[in-house]
Protein backbone atom coordinates (compact mmCIF):
# COMPACT_ATOMS: atom_id res chain seq x y z
CA UNK A 1 0.00 0.00 0.00
CA UNK A 2 1.22 3.43 -0.55
CA UNK A 3 0.92 6.28 1.48
CA UNK A 4 -2.28 8.05 1.49
CA UNK A 5 -3.63 5.12 -0.44
CA UNK A 6 -7.63 5.28 -0.40
CA UNK A 7 -9.28 2.95 1.49
CA UNK A 8 -12.89 1.49 1.03
CA UNK A 9 -15.72 1.65 3.24
CA UNK A 10 -14.57 -1.35 5.79
CA UNK A 11 -10.78 -0.03 5.75
CA UNK A 12 -9.02 -1.97 3.01
CA UNK A 13 -6.87 -0.53 0.22
CA UNK A 14 -9.57 0.41 -3.07
CA UNK A 15 -9.10 -0.92 -6.48
CA UNK A 16 -10.46 -0.04 -9.21
CA UNK A 17 -10.49 -1.57 -12.99
CA UNK A 18 -7.37 -1.22 -14.75
CA UNK A 19 -8.96 1.37 -17.33
CA UNK A 20 -10.19 3.02 -14.39
CA UNK A 21 -6.78 3.37 -12.71
CA UNK A 22 -5.50 4.58 -15.70
CA UNK A 23 -8.09 7.05 -16.03
CA UNK A 24 -7.68 8.45 -12.77
CA UNK A 25 -3.67 8.54 -13.04
CA UNK A 26 -4.04 11.09 -15.86
CA UNK A 27 -6.55 12.95 -13.79
CA UNK A 28 -4.22 13.02 -10.87
CA UNK A 29 -1.47 14.09 -13.34
CA UNK A 30 -3.60 16.98 -14.72
CA UNK A 31 -5.96 17.98 -11.53
CA UNK A 32 -4.50 16.65 -8.49
CA UNK A 33 -0.87 17.30 -8.69
CA UNK A 34 -1.27 20.96 -9.83
CA UNK A 35 -3.66 21.71 -6.54
CA UNK A 36 -0.99 19.52 -4.23
CA UNK A 37 0.71 23.03 -4.63
CA UNK A 38 -1.70 24.86 -2.88
CA UNK A 39 -3.42 22.10 -0.28
CA UNK A 40 -2.99 18.67 0.01
CA UNK A 41 -6.58 16.90 -0.10
CA UNK A 42 -7.56 14.36 2.24
CA UNK A 43 -7.63 10.46 1.94
CA UNK A 44 -11.90 11.60 2.21
CA UNK A 45 -11.53 13.85 -0.50
CA UNK A 46 -9.19 11.66 -2.50
CA UNK A 47 -11.17 9.01 -2.49
CA UNK A 48 -14.31 10.52 -3.39
CA UNK A 49 -12.50 12.26 -6.65
CA UNK A 50 -11.63 8.63 -7.65
CA UNK A 51 -15.45 7.60 -7.16
CA UNK A 52 -16.67 10.59 -9.60
CA UNK A 53 -14.00 9.63 -11.79
CA UNK A 54 -14.68 6.04 -12.24
CA UNK A 55 -18.57 6.98 -12.62
CA UNK A 56 -18.08 9.21 -15.39
CA UNK A 57 -15.82 6.63 -17.18
CA UNK A 58 -18.32 3.54 -16.40
CA UNK A 59 -21.22 5.61 -18.08
CA UNK A 60 -18.79 6.97 -21.73
CA UNK A 61 -18.01 3.30 -21.35
CA UNK A 62 -22.32 2.06 -21.77
CA UNK A 63 -23.22 4.60 -23.99
CA UNK A 64 -20.16 3.99 -26.39
CA UNK A 65 -21.27 -0.10 -26.46
CA UNK A 66 -25.04 0.90 -26.84
CA UNK A 67 -23.59 2.83 -30.05
CA UNK A 68 -21.04 -0.37 -31.08
CA UNK A 69 -24.12 -2.50 -30.87
CA UNK A 70 -27.24 -0.47 -32.28
CA UNK A 71 -27.87 -1.26 -35.85
CA UNK A 72 -27.32 1.76 -37.06
CA UNK A 73 -24.32 2.64 -34.94
CA UNK A 74 -21.70 4.97 -36.38
CA UNK A 75 -18.19 3.35 -37.94
CA UNK A 76 -16.58 6.14 -35.93
CA UNK A 77 -12.55 5.46 -35.97
CA UNK A 78 -12.47 6.46 -31.74
CA UNK A 79 -15.37 4.47 -30.93
CA UNK A 80 -13.78 1.32 -33.10
CA UNK A 81 -10.18 1.99 -31.25
CA UNK A 82 -11.96 2.31 -27.77
CA UNK A 83 -13.58 -0.91 -28.44
CA UNK A 84 -10.91 -3.09 -30.15
CA UNK A 85 -13.15 -3.63 -33.09
CA UNK A 86 -11.32 -4.03 -36.23
CA UNK A 87 -12.20 -2.36 -39.55
CA UNK A 88 -13.56 -3.44 -42.78
CA UNK A 89 -10.20 -3.70 -44.13
CA UNK A 90 -8.58 -5.26 -40.95
CA UNK A 91 -10.93 -8.18 -41.91
CA UNK A 92 -10.47 -8.25 -45.67
CA UNK A 93 -7.39 -9.78 -47.15
CA UNK A 94 -6.25 -9.35 -50.60
CA UNK A 95 -3.78 -11.85 -52.58
CA UNK A 96 -2.42 -12.91 -55.85
CA UNK A 97 -0.29 -15.35 -57.75
CA UNK A 98 1.26 -15.29 -61.35
CA UNK A 99 3.68 -17.58 -63.22
CA UNK A 100 5.03 -16.81 -66.70
CA UNK A 101 6.54 -19.86 -68.73
CA UNK A 102 8.93 -19.88 -71.22
CA UNK A 103 8.72 -23.49 -73.25
CA UNK A 104 11.61 -25.09 -75.17
CA UNK A 105 10.96 -28.39 -76.28
CA UNK A 106 11.70 -30.69 -79.39
CA UNK A 107 8.92 -33.32 -80.71
CA UNK A 108 9.46 -36.98 -81.91
CA UNK A 109 6.91 -39.26 -83.02
CA UNK A 110 4.76 -36.57 -84.79
CA UNK A 111 4.80 -33.86 -82.22
CA UNK A 112 5.09 -30.40 -83.20
CA UNK A 113 8.39 -28.66 -81.66
CA UNK A 114 7.33 -26.11 -79.21
CA UNK A 115 8.89 -22.85 -78.53
CA UNK A 116 6.29 -20.78 -76.63
CA UNK A 117 6.26 -17.94 -73.64
CA UNK A 118 3.18 -17.91 -71.71
CA UNK A 119 1.86 -16.15 -68.89
CA UNK A 120 0.26 -18.82 -68.23
CA UNK A 121 -1.76 -17.98 -64.90
CA UNK A 122 -2.58 -14.79 -62.87
CA UNK A 123 -5.07 -15.46 -59.53
CA UNK A 124 -6.48 -12.82 -57.75
CA UNK A 125 -7.93 -13.67 -54.29
CA UNK A 126 -10.29 -11.50 -52.14
CA UNK A 127 -11.24 -13.37 -48.79
CA UNK A 128 -13.26 -11.15 -46.11
CA UNK A 129 -14.19 -12.57 -42.45
CA UNK A 130 -17.98 -11.32 -41.35
CA UNK A 131 -17.29 -12.81 -37.83
CA UNK A 132 -15.03 -14.37 -35.46
CA UNK A 133 -16.92 -17.83 -36.98
CA UNK A 134 -18.07 -16.79 -40.27
CA UNK A 135 -15.74 -15.95 -43.75
CA UNK A 136 -15.85 -15.92 -47.16
CA UNK A 137 -13.00 -17.03 -49.85
CA UNK A 138 -12.72 -16.03 -53.22
CA UNK A 139 -10.26 -16.60 -56.21
CA UNK A 140 -10.43 -15.47 -59.82
CA UNK A 141 -7.93 -16.58 -62.58
CA UNK A 142 -7.12 -15.61 -65.85
CA UNK A 143 -5.14 -18.72 -67.65
CA UNK A 144 -3.23 -17.68 -70.50
CA UNK A 145 -3.50 -13.79 -70.55
CA UNK A 146 -5.54 -13.21 -73.37
CA UNK A 147 -9.99 -13.56 -73.50
CA UNK A 148 -11.55 -12.64 -76.57
CA UNK A 149 -10.94 -12.40 -80.26
CA UNK A 150 -9.59 -15.84 -80.73
CA UNK A 151 -7.76 -15.66 -77.10
CA UNK A 152 -6.62 -18.89 -75.67
CA UNK A 153 -7.31 -17.85 -72.47
CA UNK A 154 -9.76 -18.51 -70.03
CA UNK A 155 -11.25 -16.44 -67.38
CA UNK A 156 -12.48 -18.98 -64.32
CA UNK A 157 -14.25 -18.86 -60.64
CA UNK A 158 -11.77 -21.51 -58.74
CA UNK A 159 -13.33 -20.48 -55.42
CA UNK A 160 -16.23 -19.14 -53.84
CA UNK A 161 -16.95 -20.34 -50.61
CA UNK A 162 -18.52 -19.68 -47.00
CA UNK A 163 -16.10 -21.46 -44.50
CA UNK A 164 -17.86 -21.97 -40.59
CA UNK A 165 -16.30 -22.66 -37.62
CA UNK A 166 -18.00 -25.42 -35.68
CA UNK A 167 -17.63 -26.66 -32.09
CA UNK A 168 -15.63 -29.18 -31.33
CA UNK A 169 -13.06 -28.24 -33.73
CA UNK A 170 -15.19 -28.72 -37.20
CA UNK A 171 -15.41 -26.73 -40.15
CA UNK A 172 -17.93 -26.75 -42.46
CA UNK A 173 -17.48 -25.21 -45.60
CA UNK A 174 -20.35 -24.44 -48.78
CA UNK A 175 -20.09 -23.32 -52.26
CA UNK A 176 -17.40 -23.75 -54.67
CA UNK A 177 -14.32 -25.37 -53.66
CA UNK A 178 -11.33 -27.04 -54.43
CA UNK A 179 -11.69 -31.11 -53.71
CA UNK A 180 -9.39 -32.47 -51.47
CA UNK A 181 -7.09 -34.71 -53.07
CA UNK A 182 -3.33 -34.93 -53.65
CA UNK A 183 -0.67 -32.59 -52.69
CA UNK A 184 -0.89 -29.75 -55.24
CA UNK A 185 -4.37 -29.40 -55.80
CA UNK A 186 -5.61 -27.54 -53.44
CA UNK A 187 -1.70 -25.56 -52.95
CA UNK A 188 -0.61 -25.06 -55.98
CA UNK A 189 1.05 -21.26 -55.68
CA UNK A 190 4.36 -21.35 -58.04
CA UNK A 191 6.52 -20.49 -54.88
CA UNK A 192 5.25 -23.70 -53.37
CA UNK A 193 6.30 -26.86 -56.01
CA UNK A 194 9.53 -27.57 -58.07
CA UNK A 195 9.36 -27.11 -61.87
CA UNK A 196 7.60 -25.04 -64.30
CA UNK A 197 5.09 -26.55 -65.04
CA UNK A 198 3.07 -29.11 -62.63
CA UNK A 199 3.75 -32.55 -62.54
CA UNK A 200 1.73 -34.72 -65.39
CA UNK A 201 0.56 -37.30 -62.91
CA UNK A 202 -1.85 -35.20 -60.88
CA UNK A 203 -2.35 -32.81 -64.07
CA UNK A 204 -3.42 -36.08 -65.69
CA UNK A 205 -4.95 -38.51 -63.16
CA UNK A 206 -5.99 -36.73 -60.48
CA UNK A 207 -6.76 -33.98 -62.25
CA UNK A 208 -5.46 -30.70 -60.85
CA UNK A 209 -6.45 -28.10 -60.84
CA UNK A 210 -10.40 -29.65 -59.36
CA UNK A 211 -13.33 -28.23 -58.17
CA UNK A 212 -16.62 -28.56 -57.48
CA UNK A 213 -20.07 -27.14 -56.24
CA UNK A 214 -21.20 -28.58 -53.19
CA UNK A 215 -21.01 -28.76 -49.11
CA UNK A 216 -17.48 -30.03 -46.81
CA UNK A 217 -17.37 -30.82 -43.30
CA UNK A 218 -13.87 -30.77 -41.57
CA UNK A 219 -12.49 -32.24 -38.19
CA UNK A 220 -9.19 -31.69 -36.50
CA UNK A 221 -7.74 -34.03 -34.07
CA UNK A 222 -5.25 -32.76 -31.47
CA UNK A 223 -2.98 -35.53 -32.57
CA UNK A 224 -2.61 -33.78 -35.94
CA UNK A 225 -4.97 -35.80 -37.96
CA UNK A 226 -7.51 -33.95 -40.35
CA UNK A 227 -10.44 -35.30 -42.22
CA UNK A 228 -13.04 -34.53 -44.86
CA UNK A 229 -15.83 -35.28 -46.31
CA UNK A 230 -17.20 -33.48 -49.17
CA UNK A 231 -20.62 -34.26 -51.46
CA UNK A 232 -20.60 -32.09 -54.59
CA UNK A 233 -21.10 -32.53 -58.12
CA UNK A 234 -18.81 -34.62 -60.16
CA UNK A 235 -16.74 -34.99 -63.62
CA UNK A 236 -18.81 -35.79 -66.53
CA UNK A 237 -16.76 -37.00 -69.12
CA UNK A 238 -18.65 -38.47 -72.24
CA UNK A 239 -17.69 -41.00 -73.82
CA UNK A 240 -14.15 -40.42 -74.54
CA UNK A 241 -13.61 -40.81 -70.42
CA UNK A 242 -11.31 -38.17 -70.63
CA UNK A 243 -10.80 -37.39 -66.73
CA UNK A 244 -9.54 -34.11 -67.18
CA UNK A 245 -11.91 -32.72 -69.55
CA UNK A 246 -14.61 -33.87 -67.58
CA UNK A 247 -14.23 -30.74 -64.99
CA UNK A 248 -17.30 -29.07 -64.98
CA UNK A 249 -15.88 -26.04 -63.00
CA UNK A 250 -19.10 -25.28 -61.73
CA UNK A 251 -20.59 -23.32 -64.68
CA UNK A 252 -24.51 -24.91 -65.35
CA UNK A 253 -22.72 -28.07 -64.27
CA UNK A 254 -25.03 -31.10 -63.94
CA UNK A 255 -26.00 -31.65 -60.61
CA UNK A 256 -27.87 -34.41 -60.63
CA UNK A 257 -24.91 -37.10 -60.41
CA UNK A 258 -23.62 -36.96 -56.99
CA UNK A 259 -19.97 -37.38 -56.11
CA UNK A 260 -18.67 -38.20 -52.22
CA UNK A 261 -14.76 -37.34 -50.99
CA UNK A 262 -13.76 -38.81 -47.95
CA UNK A 263 -9.92 -37.56 -47.12
CA UNK A 264 -7.46 -38.38 -44.28
CA UNK A 265 -4.64 -36.57 -43.27
CA UNK A 266 -2.04 -36.53 -40.69
CA UNK A 267 0.59 -33.60 -40.35
CA UNK A 268 1.35 -33.99 -36.66
CA UNK A 269 5.39 -34.69 -37.02
CA UNK A 270 6.93 -31.44 -37.96
CA UNK A 271 8.04 -31.71 -41.81
CA UNK A 272 5.98 -34.32 -42.29
CA UNK A 273 2.38 -34.80 -44.68
CA UNK A 274 0.58 -38.25 -44.70
CA UNK A 275 -3.00 -38.25 -46.55
CA UNK A 276 -5.30 -40.32 -48.35
CA UNK A 277 -8.47 -39.94 -50.57
CA UNK A 278 -11.28 -41.98 -51.86
CA UNK A 279 -13.63 -40.14 -54.44
CA UNK A 280 -16.99 -41.88 -55.42
CA UNK A 281 -19.29 -40.24 -58.68
CA UNK A 282 -22.30 -41.62 -59.30
CA UNK A 283 -21.70 -41.48 -62.96
CA UNK A 284 -18.98 -39.63 -65.31
CA UNK A 285 -21.07 -40.25 -68.52
CA UNK A 286 -23.15 -37.88 -69.47
CA UNK A 287 -23.77 -38.90 -72.94
CA UNK A 288 -23.86 -42.91 -72.42
CA UNK A 289 -23.65 -45.51 -70.42
CA UNK A 290 -24.35 -45.14 -67.04
CA UNK A 291 -20.28 -45.09 -65.50
CA UNK A 292 -19.95 -45.15 -61.74
CA UNK A 293 -16.36 -44.34 -60.73
CA UNK A 294 -13.72 -44.40 -57.74
CA UNK A 295 -10.54 -42.89 -57.34
CA UNK A 296 -8.12 -44.00 -54.66
CA UNK A 297 -5.34 -41.18 -53.86
CA UNK A 298 -2.65 -41.35 -51.28
CA UNK A 299 0.90 -39.02 -51.15
CA UNK A 300 3.68 -38.45 -48.60
CA UNK A 301 4.95 -34.80 -48.56
CA UNK A 302 8.64 -34.89 -45.90
CA UNK A 303 10.63 -31.86 -45.54
CA UNK A 304 13.76 -32.84 -42.81
CA UNK A 305 16.54 -30.15 -42.78
CA UNK A 306 17.83 -29.79 -46.64
CA UNK A 307 16.26 -32.87 -48.25
CA UNK A 308 12.79 -32.99 -49.43
CA UNK A 309 10.55 -36.05 -50.55
CA UNK A 310 7.27 -36.24 -52.62
CA UNK A 311 5.41 -39.13 -54.12
CA UNK A 312 1.98 -39.97 -54.73
CA UNK A 313 -0.04 -42.58 -56.50
CA UNK A 314 -3.86 -42.50 -57.92
CA UNK A 315 -5.81 -44.31 -59.56
CA UNK A 316 -9.17 -44.48 -61.08
CA UNK A 317 -11.46 -47.44 -61.87
CA UNK A 318 -14.63 -46.99 -64.33
CA UNK A 319 -17.33 -49.21 -63.95
CA UNK A 320 -19.27 -49.54 -67.40
CA UNK A 321 -18.90 -51.89 -70.54
CA UNK A 322 -18.20 -48.44 -72.49
CA UNK A 323 -15.37 -47.34 -70.35
CA UNK A 324 -13.49 -51.08 -70.91
CA UNK A 325 -14.08 -51.34 -74.49
CA UNK A 326 -11.74 -48.52 -74.98
CA UNK A 327 -9.67 -49.34 -72.45
CA UNK A 328 -10.39 -46.49 -69.87
CA UNK A 329 -11.74 -48.26 -67.40
CA UNK A 330 -8.16 -48.21 -65.52
CA UNK A 331 -6.83 -44.86 -65.26
CA UNK A 332 -3.52 -44.50 -63.24
CA UNK A 333 -0.40 -42.37 -62.24
CA UNK A 334 2.38 -42.42 -59.78
CA UNK A 335 5.68 -39.73 -59.35
CA UNK A 336 8.27 -39.59 -56.61
CA UNK A 337 10.67 -36.36 -56.16
CA UNK A 338 13.25 -36.25 -54.11
CA UNK A 339 14.91 -32.78 -53.44
CA UNK A 340 17.46 -30.70 -51.77
CA UNK A 341 18.20 -27.12 -50.66
CA UNK A 342 21.90 -26.28 -50.85
CA UNK A 343 20.54 -22.68 -49.24
CA UNK A 344 17.63 -21.11 -47.85
CA UNK A 345 17.27 -19.94 -51.47
CA UNK A 346 18.51 -22.61 -54.19
CA UNK A 347 16.74 -25.60 -54.75
CA UNK A 348 17.56 -28.43 -56.86
CA UNK A 349 15.20 -31.35 -57.54
CA UNK A 350 14.51 -34.96 -59.66
CA UNK A 351 11.05 -36.32 -60.81
CA UNK A 352 10.32 -39.72 -61.76
CA UNK A 353 6.56 -39.45 -63.21
CA UNK A 354 4.15 -42.83 -64.67
CA UNK A 355 0.85 -42.55 -65.81
CA UNK A 356 -1.71 -44.25 -68.36
CA UNK A 357 -4.77 -43.01 -69.17
CA UNK A 358 -5.58 -45.96 -71.15
CA UNK A 359 -4.52 -48.90 -68.53
CA UNK A 360 -7.50 -51.11 -69.68
CA UNK A 361 -5.42 -51.79 -73.34
CA UNK A 362 -1.88 -52.79 -73.69
CA UNK A 363 0.43 -50.33 -73.27
CA UNK A 364 -0.05 -46.77 -73.26
CA UNK A 365 1.97 -46.17 -70.72
CA UNK A 366 3.84 -42.40 -70.45
CA UNK A 367 6.84 -41.33 -68.56
CA UNK A 368 8.59 -38.51 -67.79
CA UNK A 369 12.11 -37.55 -66.13
CA UNK A 370 12.11 -33.84 -64.97
CA UNK A 371 15.70 -32.60 -63.28
CA UNK A 372 16.30 -28.49 -62.44
CA UNK A 373 16.36 -25.95 -59.84
CA UNK A 374 14.09 -23.21 -58.01
CA UNK A 375 15.64 -20.54 -57.01
CA UNK A 376 14.08 -17.68 -54.33
CA UNK A 377 15.43 -14.38 -54.21
CA UNK A 378 12.56 -13.92 -51.65
CA UNK A 379 10.33 -16.77 -50.13
CA UNK A 380 7.44 -15.22 -52.14
CA UNK A 381 9.33 -15.21 -55.88
CA UNK A 382 10.77 -17.60 -57.35
CA UNK A 383 12.96 -18.23 -60.60
CA UNK A 384 12.78 -21.69 -62.13
CA UNK A 385 15.01 -24.05 -64.43
CA UNK A 386 14.18 -27.58 -65.46
CA UNK A 387 14.59 -30.14 -68.78
CA UNK A 388 12.47 -32.77 -69.17
CA UNK A 389 12.37 -36.07 -71.18
CA UNK A 390 9.39 -38.01 -71.95
CA UNK A 391 9.44 -41.50 -73.28
CA UNK A 392 5.81 -43.43 -74.34
CA UNK A 393 4.84 -46.66 -74.95
CA UNK A 394 2.80 -47.20 -78.63
CA UNK A 395 4.87 -44.68 -80.37
CA UNK A 396 2.79 -42.03 -78.32
CA UNK A 397 4.17 -37.86 -78.79
CA UNK A 398 7.18 -36.69 -77.07
CA UNK A 399 8.57 -33.47 -75.98
CA UNK A 400 11.83 -33.29 -74.50
CA UNK A 401 13.55 -29.78 -73.99
CA UNK A 402 13.87 -27.06 -71.36
CA UNK A 403 11.26 -25.00 -69.28
CA UNK A 404 11.91 -21.56 -67.68
CA UNK A 405 9.75 -19.90 -65.42
CA UNK A 406 9.25 -17.31 -62.49
CA UNK A 407 6.20 -17.04 -59.94
CA UNK A 408 5.10 -15.17 -57.12
CA UNK A 409 2.58 -14.86 -54.57
CA UNK A 410 1.37 -12.81 -51.58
Amino acid sequence: MWAGEPLDGQGRPWRGTAVTRAFVALMLMGVAIPAAAEEVPSNEELFELFKQQQAQLEATADAVDRATNADDAPDDASVRKFTGQRTFMQRTNIGSYGELHFNFLEGSSGADNKSEADFHRFVLFVNHEFSDKIRVFTELELEHSLVGEDGPGEIELEQAYLQFDLPQNHTAVAGLFLIPVGILNETHEPTTFYGVERNPVEKNIVPTTWWEGGGMLTRRFDNGITTDLAVTTGLQTGDDFDLRSGRQKVAKANASDVAVTGRVVYRGTPGLEVGTTVHWSEDVNSSGENTPATLFEGHVVYQKGPFGLRALYARWDLHSDAAEDIGRDEQYGFYVEPSYKLCDQLGVFARYNQYNNVAGNAGGTKRQYDVGFNYWPHQRVVLKLDAQFQRNDNGAEELDGVNLGLGFNF
